[in-house]
């Protein structure tokens, strides 16, 4: 089997250091086993979408050398690479669902929606984002609701009873009951897909053999893993990577200082510092090895050498790696990478 991983980042933002991390643990994988790696933009959300973003990801990418073999200016065969491109394929695939009986079109407007929270939560019920109402409508409501021009997305049939069980290569087996998920939207009004049906579709379709994603994730994959089973699809193989927090062990922010990879760069870091750094955030070959070269992380990189716990970000560690790395270079490569910075300011 040759491996073949995504990078899938959204140009809703600039590459956060945990997304990276993320890209990093797939390129690391891909390149031990000799397989495939993918990018591919997630940039269906065009509300959120923030110019310079995709730009800015690309160059991160490419200043850290994780470079791809199929994706944004790199032909391949699974294209094309950004899901705004797809839509067609997210629809088809939408209507599959609908024809076999495991989707259904839900007319609830915002406004409804709301209320019906509202009124959950006064009721001091658990606050579902959705209580099924139009699961079960007749053909002849439906048809009641497409003559008033409602508008509809499609949402998927969880099953009401049950457990779904998936195996993560980092946590291992993982439950959860059905009755405790959401019948959640896959296609939107507007024709859009959600995350949730684009990645599946496409994941399948680009025959990628390993999901390795933020654990953010981590409560979506059993409905993910619902998806696969109604289209009939063999699920890849899920692994979940572990949580980056600040020294204060919050959740790392922009209140910890720098988390942009670009701000990074920006301030004088090297590439390979950096590189070795992200890796150590949730890998370690042993408790004691902390400097790494390139070929060295693809060597011994491997998932089951990832933590589960959450990695501290630490600045000053990364400070010292950066002088361990800027000390090893000749003269001549340190006054070629400081000619730039200079030149700029």
């Amino acid at each position: 089997m040759t491996v073949r991983v995504r990078f899938a980042p959204s140009p809703t933002g600039y590459p956060h250091v945990g997304n990276i991390r993320t890209a990093l643990f797939n390129w690391l994988f891909a390149r031990h086993h000799g397989g495939v790696f993918i990018v591919r933009i997630e940039d269906t959300d065009q509300n959120r979408k923030v110019e310079g973003a995709l730009e800015s990801i690309l160059a991160s990418l490419k200043w850290l050398g994780l470079d791809w073999d199929e994706g944004p200016e790199v032909d391949g065969q699974y294209g094309p690479y950004f899901q705004s491109q797809r839509l067609e394929l997210y629809q088809k695939y939408a209507q599959a669902l609908l024809d076999s009986g495991h989707a259904y079109k839900c007319y609830c407007s915002s406004e409804r929606l709301e209320q019906m929270r509202r009124e959950m939560a006064e009721r001091k019920e658990s606050v579902r984002a959705y209580d099924r109402h139009c699961r079960d409508l007749t053909d002849q409501q439906r048809t009641q609701y497409e003559s008033k021009g409602m508008n509809s997305v499609v949402r998927f049939k969880i099953p009401l009873v049950g457990q779904t069980t998936f195996h993560d290569l980092i946590r291992g087996d993982i439950t959860f009951d059905n009755g405790e998920l959401d019948d959640l939207v896959l296609l939107k009004s507007d024709g859009y897909p959600t995350y949730h049906l684009a990645n599946i579709v496409d994941d399948h379709l680009m025959e990628i053999t390993h999901v390795m994603r933020a654990d953010e994730w981590l409560s979506s994959t059993p409905r993910h893993v619902l998806l696969y089973e109604a289209f009939g699809w063999q699920p890849p193989l899920f692994a979940h990577l572990p949580m980056i927090l600040g020294p204060d062990k919050s959740k790392l922010s922009k209140r910890h200082g720098a988390t942009a990879v670009t701000e990074f760069q920006q301030q004088g870091y090297l590439p390979e510092a950096m590189l070795n750094f992200m890796a150590l955030l949730g890998w370690s070959l042993d408790d004691k090895t902390e400097l790494f070269s390139r070929d060295d992380l693809v060597q011994y990189f491997s998932i089951e050498r990832v933590n589960s716990t959450a990695a501290v970000f630490d600045h000053q560690k990364l400070h010292w790696m950066n002088g361990v790395y800027i000390r090893q270079m000749s003269t001549e490569d340190l006054l070629g990478q400081i000619k730039p910075v200079l030149e700029q300011d």
